[in-house]
């Protein structure tokens, strides 16, 4: 187990070396956290074709060994977990505590574990006495895994631990926010793989296109924005490469007339307010009967004031700072919208501009209309619209009424009447009284615009091989 230190000294640009690099700022300080490597097009040619070398022998190994593999990958992450959870914190800016910076490393080994033990065999398609057909899925190859800056170690766990299981070997490129992190993670990984099965290459927009387009790749895993995912495509298309594509979305949240305020404040609260809302399946909209709406507010609004907010370094906080100022900017600019169309402010809205880093306070907006952009747009971050329905059939229509569906979530007591409500609305995932729990056994995708492609379980596993019959 390394140090602070030296885990970071270890991934870190060379001073004096030539190498380019790219300050990494934290966002809660302003902080210098470390100089990060900016690797070229050539770098990753380096690395594609050693990954393409090593990839037979790896398939070779077979999926016990390859699981094996793995399993001693997630104690290497849990020998290093306390210095790989201050990284993500300081470049991040997420709190250690609660679900955030220590919490993730751990969902990273958990995850390992998780995806070592999934046992996907051949299955029996025919077998009538006359024909013979068995369903078998063959490594792909070399897989890209492109990843974002809002949970940079967890998503690339969920990107590359299906590809190594199956046989391929992966080349990961981080976002140009939090590579130091990825380059943590994969390091650490890289005690217990054998050489050359992963690679990291954090690289500007020139090496994800090249990854995306590149003839060796043949898959290529993506969670960002919608922009970035139909750019992909466009790349992919001539090498006709498999894709995943986990897009976003602006989650909705529907609480019907039966549900309890005081009971579901906390989990609605945390189901929007994740990673100081930074996440993709996050509950970005909610909808509350009007019968119950001045409660729901008021419960929420109690929950929030709650949450301290602050440097992810002070064991006190739970919720940090918007990671880089873009997204800042977004925030500020959406609430601003609603505050200038007449919707009332419950709690935040009021940013400190003397506070050093990117602190946007937690906001719950209501009385919004609809078409409002904070509603419209997908904020990712601190600030949750809160809209009045009368009719399931009036929600329904509002919750679908977008281009995206990544998840959303259905608020009762009455099961059935949650699934009623649940099977009517169009999204890859629909929770039931809570909103974003994931589970490495349970397949994760989006429809519409939020992607195509699933995650996890053994479906998951399937996405990562070339499925073959045997036929006879």
């Amino acid at each position: 187990m390394e140090t602070y230190d030296s885990l970071l000294a270890s991934i870190t640009a060379t001073p004096g070396s030539g190498e380019v690099s790219r300050t990494i700022f934290d966002p809660a300080t302003g902080g210098v956290v470390g100089q990060a490597p900016v690797h070229t097009v050539e770098d990753l040619e380096t690395a594609v074709a050693a990954a393409v070398a090593a990839q037979p022998a790896w398939a070779a190994l077979g999926h016990d060994a390859r699981s094996a593999a793995l399993l001693k990958a997630a104690d290497a992450v849990e020998r290093s977990a306390e210095e790989l959870a201050r990284l993500l914190s300081r470049e991040q800016g997420k709190p250690l505590n609660g679900p955030g910076a220590r919490f993730e490393v751990g969902a990273c080994a958990a995850w390992l574990r998780a995806t070592a033990t999934t046992e996907l065999t051949p299955e029996v398609i025919v077998d009538d006495g006359q024909t013979y057909a068995e369903l078998h899925y063959k490594p792909i190859g070399v897989v890209g895994a492109i990843g974002p800056w809002n949970w940079p170690m967890m998503i690339t766990i969920w990107q590359i631990a299906p590809a190594l299981r199956m046989g391929n070997t992966a080349v990961v490129k981080p976002s140009k926010m939090t590579p130091l992190s990825v380059l943590a993670l994969i390091k650490v990984l890289n005690e217990e793989l054998p050489d050359d099965v992963l690679h990291v290459i954090a690289g500007d927009r020139e090496v994800g296109a090249r990854l995306a387009e590149h003839p060796a790749i043949g898959k290529i895993m993506f969670t960002g924005s919608t922009a970035a995912g139909k750019a992909i495509i466009r790349s992919s298309a001539d090498t006709v490469k498999r894709l995943t594509l986990e897009l976003g979305g602006n989650d909705a949240g529907i609480v019907l007339p039966d549900a309890d305020p005081k009971t579901i404040a906390a989990d609605l609260f945390w189901g929007a307010f994740i990673n100081t809302g930074q996440t993709c399946a996050a509950l970005k909209r909610l909808y509350v009967h009007d019968t119950i709406y001045d409660a729901v507010c008021e419960e929420l609004t109690t929950v929030a004031n709650t949450m301290p907010m602050g440097v992810g370094l002070d064991e006190n906080n739970v919720l940090g700072p918007l990671q880089n100022k873009a997204q800042y900017d977004i925030v500020a600019t959406l609430v601003q919208a609603a505050k200038d169309s007449g919707a009332r402010i419950l709690t935040g809205g009021n940013p400190d501009p003397d506070q050093p880093g990117y602190f946007y306070p937690t906001t719950l907006v209501a009385d919004i209309d609809n078409n409002n952009p904070l509603v419209t747009k997908e904020q990712f971050g601190p600030a949750l619209p809160i809209i009045r329905y009368t009719t399931i059939d009036e929600a329904i229509s509002m919750a679908n009424g977008l281009d995206v569906g990544l998840g959303a979530s259905v608020w009762s007591p009455n099961l059935p009447a949650a699934r009623d409500v649940a099977n009517r609305i169009q999204a890859g995932t629909v929770w039931i009284n809570k909103h974003g729990a994931v589970d490495p056994r349970i397949p994760f995708g989006g429809a519409k615009q939020s992607g195509y492609g699933l995650e996890f379980g053994v479906e998951g596993l399937k996405h990562l091989g070339i499925p073959q019959i045997i036929n006879g």
